[in-house]
């Protein structure tokens, strides 16, 4: 079963139309790369995937479950189960770091504030940032940010992450510790993923590396071997409402589609 699965998705704003006949399999374990110039699909294939939006005909389907006519209510217990980590980190500037990585936690009443605390700092502590739990958003850099932000999408251990452009406008090295937490996710955690990006190095990492934890804890990243690692991400390059390229970071590489050539290039 997909994890997330969208069949023959059409949907336009007016005139303007944004998916037609949209195909896409989400695999848990996988990471899917949305690829394309602005107004392309890629944030709407997200917003569709949370169910803020709904299809003008297709289906969609996440868990297996079809929720393409879901009401609220249902959708919101299909949220709860999707992190969304977004490209500006969408944090509340008036909340504290760890205030607003136990946002959800504490919205949701079940936990007391005992277990709030472990299990922030925890979620920290993952991304490497469990010294700032006091501190407040303007006090962090861009990149931290982000890092807070998927601290705060890692609550309850989704099994779907959805990230909108989160390396977007950083640093190189900043740039790599993003990747590596998506890798680990995926690689280590079984997460399914779908990551919108503009930032093509960030898409190549993702592609030609995996992580893996060692006997001792550590967990390093290699270099995939395409003769005989699996790939574990699949590339979907968007033009004009539709697919102009889904397959393997190999085959995108190989494309003579014109293009593909001037986005890679």
């Amino acid at each position: 079963m997909s994890a997330i699965h969208f069949a023959n998705v059409s949907k336009a704003f007016g005139r303007k139309l944004v998916l037609k006949d949209f195909n896409m399999k989400v695999q848990y374990a996988k990471t899917t790369v949305i690829l394309g110039g602005s107004g392309s699909g890629k944030s709407t294939i997200l917003k569709l995937t949370l169910g803020l939006l709904k299809p003008d005909s297709g289906k969609i389907s996440v868990f297996g479950k079809d929720i393409t006519n879901l009401g609220e209510e249902d959708l919101g217990a299909i949220r709860k189960k999707i992190g969304m980590v977004f490209q500006t980190g969408a944090l509340f500037d008036s909340l504290s770091v760890g205030e607003n990585v136990a946002y959800q936690m504490r919205e949701s009443r079940t936990y007391d504030d005992g277990e709030i605390k472990q299990t922030v700092l925890a979620l920290l502590k993952l991304v490497g940032l469990e010294r700032t739990f006091d501190k407040f958003p303007s006090e962090l850099s861009g990149g931290m940010q982000r890092r807070v932000s998927i601290a705060r999408a890692l609550v309850g251990n989704p099994p779907i992450i959805l990230y909108d452009s989160p390396t977007g406008g950083l640093d190189p090295i900043t740039g790599r510790n993003i990747c590596e937490l998506v890798m680990k996710l995926r690689d280590l955690e079984g997460v399914a993923s779908i990551f919108v990006t503009h930032d093509l190095k960030s898409a190549m990492t993702l592609a030609n590396e995996f992580a893996e934890k060692k006997s001792d804890g550590r967990i390093i990243f290699k270099k995939r071997d395409a003769t005989s690692q699996p790939a574990n991400t699949r590339f979907f390059v968007m033009r004009n409402g539709g697919v102009c390229f889904e397959g393997t970071y190999e085959q995108l590489r190989e494309s003579r589609n014109e293009y593909i050539i001037g986005f890679l290039t």
